[in-house]
């Protein structure tokens, strides 16, 4: 096969199906006579489906890990080859790259043995598999994308075939009967036994994966049975006392799972203690969800009941649920401890992206730090009110026993909150609301002692932040209800004041229970855990909410009907609509909750004049608002604000435009840059001056006078 050295000679080639592989593609030996590989030019919007259709591989099924990556700005190269890229992934065979297996011998990581003397009794994935390819997306051309492959073979180094239905030696003998166990289908398998999953329907799950690499026969059903039932006793045997003493345990634990740290610093007279955990599941999806994206804060969880309060940071996935990517347990919130676990966290996310960022930061306490999290993450902070509004409505619903004082009591502080955008003052705000409700003691005391020394710190936090929206409050607080059904529902004594209790039901039943909703919903499987999963936030079940079970009161607009979709004769009353600070009478939102009937009449409400905006706008109109008012005349102020304004207007164009454009390259081809198309691989993108263009003849000038030339084409 002839070797082609420009990437011009290449056809871009687009199959008509919608999943391709390699083996739909014609591959060209791209490179030099010593050195080169199979490339081949997709459009770039069509790498996914090339990924998708190389992990559906009969031979050998697997699935690609982004091993490394690498990214560039436009316009950040004055000289570049054609083949330079502006965002580089290499795209690594899930079975490799550890256990290269040298000398063509089994792998001791390859038998698969089910006794009693091997506790893990678990294959490894890493197989020592080479397989591996680079996606180049063109500097020069955008719109399309290099594939390079390096191996096309799932070999290890020796060459022979390391996983798959072809490795006869994957699993020990009968390795033809009986398939390699990979990471998914071992993760599926113990999340259903983390969730306590009947074994029968566990087993099941169980064979439908292994039937992806060979067809099922009595001896795979007889050897699945017992992998199955092995690790069910396995982890129901385990436990999370790994020592009596608990910091010897935790020890221990972070010795034995240093993937899944990401900081870990032991108590000591100046240090707290603080520990870092994410897995490399949840690392992924903070790559996936939250490059360019939002990330939330539920902070200080259990600071009364836990030995160390629990901090988790969050993402919003494809269906916008709050989805745990890190958990930070530490009693420590000062800005230096909280410095060290953002930079080490931020480190570990960039090791794999380098370009990753966020776009915002929401957090639900007004006394944390917002200095760490511009420093270091860069990014705007937003502040989501779920925490306050949970805090107020279940204090009031514990404390006051009349349904319409707890209505009016509940919307007295919402109007103090919305005071913050007019000229009320706060003092004078929380001494009417002490005269109006006097006779209510108990909440008044709780109210006294809890939040009017700090409710001025709150207020300020809520005029000075962005806030946040109502699906986003609502997301973050559908996990914090998740987290403490989990945490708080335990049959152990003394259980809460241990830290490795603590980890070991994040990482396991915790874990398991998010792996398993995003399978379902990714894979279309477990029907009733992806309809489960759906349906748990408030949000989205809002939706299922018709328009017309809704009925306004037009008069006066004190309050909302709702007819329940289960029993139409129920039908729930909704105080105070419009407002973030409604209240309905049913069982969810007695509880504390933001409920469905709120959101669905605040969604009716937003198309309804008469009606406040909701607090999130409100926030996003004065911050408009501030952004024009006048500065003085001839001022560099003016300037200044001129140069932000025109800088975001062009930013919100270029984001609609490329949102509504059906092809990329037109979006390019509009560019003030204007790429070229020259021929060689050294020769694209060069300044077309007499200097760089010299005849061949006066190439034997001396050294000196060529070091000039090249001083000289860079300056021109």
């Amino acid at each position: 096969m002839d070797i082609v050295e420009s990437i011009q000679d290449l056809p871009v080639q687009d199959p008509p199906v919608e999943e391709f592989s390699s083996a739909d593609l014609t591959w060209t030996k791209f490179g030099n006579s010593e050195n080169h590989d199979d490339a081949a030019l997709i459009p770039y919007d069509r790498v996914d489906e090339f990924i998708i259709g190389e992990c559906s591989n009969l031979e050998c099924p697997t699935r690609f890990h982004i091993e490394r990556g690498r990214k560039r700005k436009k316009g950040s190269l004055k000289e570049y080859a054609d083949d330079e890229y502006l965002e580089y992934k290499l795209y690594w065979c899930s079975f490799g790259p550890e256990n290269y297996g040298e000398g063509g011998g089994i792998l001791p990581s390859r038998r698969y043995r089910l006794n009693t003397r091997n506790r893990a009794a678990r294959p490894q994935s890493m197989r020592g598999c080479t397989c591996n390819f680079v996606v180049k997306r063109l500097y020069a051309r955008p719109s399309l994308a290099l594939l390079i492959y390096h191996q096309r073979r799932h070999v290890n180094k020796s060459g022979f075939v390391c996983h798959g239905p072809l490795d006869g030696d994957a699993i020990g003998p009968g390795a033809k009967t009986v398939p390699y166990i990979c990471n998914e289908i071992q993760q599926q398998t113990m999340s259903m036994i983390y969730l306590g999953v009947p074994e029968e329907n566990i087993l099941e799950k169980h064979i439908e994966g292994i039937e992806r690499y060979c067809a099922s026969n009595a001896k795979v059903n007889s050897l699945a049975s017992q992998y199955v039932h092995k690790l069910g006793m396995i982890i129901q045997r385990s436990t999370h006392e790994l020592d009596l003493d608990d910091q010897a345990s935790i020890r221990m634990w972070v010795e034995r799972n240093k993937k899944s740290i990401f900081i870990h610093q032991d108590t000591s007279e100046t240090d707290p203690f603080i520990l870092g955990i994410q897995t490399e599941w949840q690392l992924q999806q903070l790559i996936r969800f939250g490059h360019r994206s939002l990330i939330a804060i539920d902070s200080t969880f259990g600071i009364k009941r836990l030995k160390y309060p629990l901090c988790t940071l969050l993402v919003f996935d494809s269906r916008q649920h709050a989805l745990p990517v890190a958990w930070i347990i530490t009693r420590s919130f000062s800005k230096p401890d909280v410095s060290k676990w953002m930079t080490a966290l931020l480190g570990r996310a960039r090791s794999v992206e380098p370009g990753w960022r966020a776009s915002g930061f929401l957090i639900d306490d007004a006394a944390a730090e917002t200095d760490p999290i511009r420093d270091i993450f860069g990014c705007p902070v937003l502040f989501s009110l779920w925490r306050v509004r949970r805090s107020w409505l279940r204090n009031i619903v514990k404390k006051c026993n009349n349904i319409e004082v707890q209505r009016e009591l509940f919307k007295s502080l919402g109007n103090i909150v919305h005071g913050i955008w007019g000229a009320s003052d706060t003092a004078v705000a929380l001494e009417q609301l002490t005269h109006d409700f006097v006779d209510q003691t108990a909440f008044m005391e709780y109210f006294r002692s809890h939040w009017v020394p700090k409710i001025e710190m709150w207020l300020s936090t809520m005029r000075s932040l962005p806030l946040a929206s109502q699906e986003a409050s609502g997301a973050i607080e559908a996990y914090h209800v998740k987290l403490k059904v989990k945490l708080f529902d335990d049959s152990h004594l003394g259980a809460l004041q241990r830290v490795d209790w603590l980890v070991h039901k994040l990482t396991t039943e915790l874990h398991s229970g998010y792996w398993l909703d995003r399978y379902a919903d990714e894979c279309d499987s477990f029907q009733n855990v992806k309809e489960e999963y759906i349906a748990s936030t408030s949000w989205h079940r809002a939706l299922q909410i018709p328009d017309s079970a809704v009925t306004l009161d037009d008069k006066n607009r004190l309050f909302a009907n709702v007819s329940s979709q289960k029993d139409s004769s129920i039908v729930h009353l909704v105080w105070n609509p419009g407002s973030e600070f409604s209240f309905c009478d049913c069982v969810w939102s007695m509880q504390g909750n933001i409920c469905k009937h709120v959101i669905k009449v605040n969604m009716i409400c937003e198309s309804h004049q008469g009606y406040q905006p909701s607090m999130s706008f409100q926030s996003f109109k004065e911050l408009l608002v501030s952004l024009s008012k006048k500065p003085m005349e001839d001022s560099i102020s003016q300037d200044l604000s001129m140069a932000w304004t025109m800088q975001m207007l062009e930013q919100i164009r270029n984001l609609v435009e490329v949102t509504r454009a059906d092809d990329i390259g037109t979006v390019v081809n509009n560019l003030l840059l204007q790429w070229a198309s020259r021929k060689g691989r050294t020769g694209v993108g060069k300044p077309s001056t007499a200097l760089t263009t010299l005849p061949s003849s006066k190439r034997s000038a001396s050294r000196q006078k060529t070091r000039r030339r090249r001083r000289l084409s860079t300056l021109t």
